[in-house]
């Protein structure tokens, strides 16, 4: 395994933000559970929807993090950024915090007990605090830079029998309701591998299932902030290989897909995902 990367000189207190992220975890698994879908709105087709929990959750997020951390920026998933005024975002120096306040309303809608909440906090492309939670399980992920990963406040445990394709679980997403360019050959090499793939309609969770052990790999079309930083600084930290789609260890892509991946099957996953 590689080990995590030392945290960048920042004058951000890692301590606070995750005392503040941790809270805003709570929150969304709270919000989640407890608060009406209410009206199921349509964003830019029939296979993008957005609910009351996702506002609910998403304003619960911003208000909080104004309260603890003012002059922090956020930029989240159903009301865009508020960083006019603030140096903040992936090019900038000021600390940025990227939500997604539910990450599987699709399956949200439909009853199906797969969604999660994701919370990173960036200073330019370098991410600092990452928190996930799975609201069904209970479940909270959190990372801080250099400082490892931990599940329910216990560092993970990486699986026995997880370093090969064959005959273990890669997980990946469609792009809403499409396969992403490249999904289909993907499927079909770890198929011939023997290699089990699971679509189960979070990509945020896709990437934290491996963080927490659970999976070989996972790889993901198009890489979002708000939906996957949290997460990629998950498996860096605890000592995945973190691929944008040039084959560099980079959490914060600019453009393409992203791949998490045990070390000792980065190289033969990269190979079916980008040949």
């Amino acid at each position: 395994m590689t080990t995590p990367a030392p945290p960048p000189e920042t004058e951000v207190d890692l301590d606070r933000a995750l005392e503040v992220a941790l809270r805003a975890a709570d929150r969304a698994i709270a919000i989640t559970r407890d608060t009406p879908l209410g009206e199921i709105r349509t964003k830019q087709h029939e296979a993008d929807v957005v609910t009351e929990v996702d506002t609910a959750v998403e304003r619960a997020v911003r208000e909080l993090i104004a309260a603890e951390l003012p002059g922090h920026g956020v930029v989240g998933e159903e009301y865009g950024t508020d960083l006019a005024g603030r140096d903040g975002g992936p090019d900038g120096t000021a600390p940025t915090w990227y939500c997604d306040p539910v990450d599987g309303t699709t399956n949200l809608t439909a009853g199906l007990p797969w969604t999660s909440f994701s919370l990173a906090l960036a200073v330019g492309r370098t991410p600092l605090v990452g928190v996930v939670a799975d609201p069904w399980r209970g479940e909270v992920l959190h990372a801080v830079a250099g400082r490892g990963t931990r599940v329910d406040g216990t560092a993970p445990v990486l699986g026995a029998g997880r370093d090969r394709l064959t005959g273990g679980v890669v997980l990946t997403e469609w792009a809403a309701d499409q396969p992403w360019p490249g999904m289909l050959p993907l499927l079909a090499g770890l198929a011939e591998r023997r290699c089990t793939t699971r679509v189960m309609g979070s990509s945020t969770l896709t990437l934290a299932q491996v963080a927490a052990g659970r999976a070989t790999g996972a790889v993901v079309g198009a890489f979002h902030p708000e939906d996957h930083l949290a997460a990629t600084l998950l498996a860096r930290e605890t000592g995945l290989a973190v691929w944008d789609e040039t084959g560099s260890p980079n959490p914060f892509p600019a453009r393409g897909g992203i791949m998490v991946a045990r070390p000792a099957v980065a190289a033969e996953l990269f190979a079916l995902w980008r040949p």
